[in-house]
């Protein structure tokens, strides 16, 4: 049973490395848009636009990009103020109100429902709880699971009568 055994950190050496490092110049953030800056803030107080910028620095040999130009004024010249982003719809609080009985009897026969639009608007879906996240999204359609015996039963008598009523 052999375990390995763990060499000891060399710190002195870990030590003097750290001192002695120095980082890649190609790695350094806006290294060389840095020596512009000048013309940069110039050119933005005439409300150039950072694409335009770009495209000037480009043209007279600054490695460079339009984003990374854009990025450059919002961090340095900027301050580093955040970008505005779009807020997110809250949404609507729920408001439970009160449901108008579904088998109410009608006054007369001009305003009886048919058996079918019965059916369909006696499956409404119940308001959504205050808590409840729910939102009902899309057509509301019959649901038969949902049926009373009684509904149920008239929704398959118009069926059948239409069904027999075609030739």
């Amino acid at each position: 049973m052999n375990t390995p055994v763990k060499p000891t950190p060399d710190l002195e050496g870990l030590r003097k490395a750290v001192q002695e490092f120095r980082p890649n110049l190609h790695r350094v953030p806006f290294n060389n848009l840095k020596p512009i800056h000048d013309s940069i803030v110039e050119l933005r107080s005439r409300k150039i636009s950072y694409a335009s910028i770009a495209d000037l620095l480009i043209q007279h040999g600054v490695g460079t990009s339009r984003a990374r130009v854009a990025e450059y004024g919002r961090i340095v010249l900027d301050g580093g103020k955040s970008r505005k982003r779009r807020k997110h719809a809250k949404p609507m609080p729920v408001v439970n109100a009160p449901i108008a009985p579904q088998s109410a009897p009608a006054a007369d026969a001009k305003t009886a429902p048919t058996p079918a639009l019965a059916a369909v608007t006696s499956n409404v879906m119940p308001p959504a709880k205050e808590n409840s996240s729910y939102t009902s999204r899309g057509p509301r359609i019959a649901n038969v699971k949902m049926m009373s015996p009684e509904e149920k039963a008239e929704l398959d008598a118009f069926l059948k009568s239409q069904s027999a009523s075609k030739p």
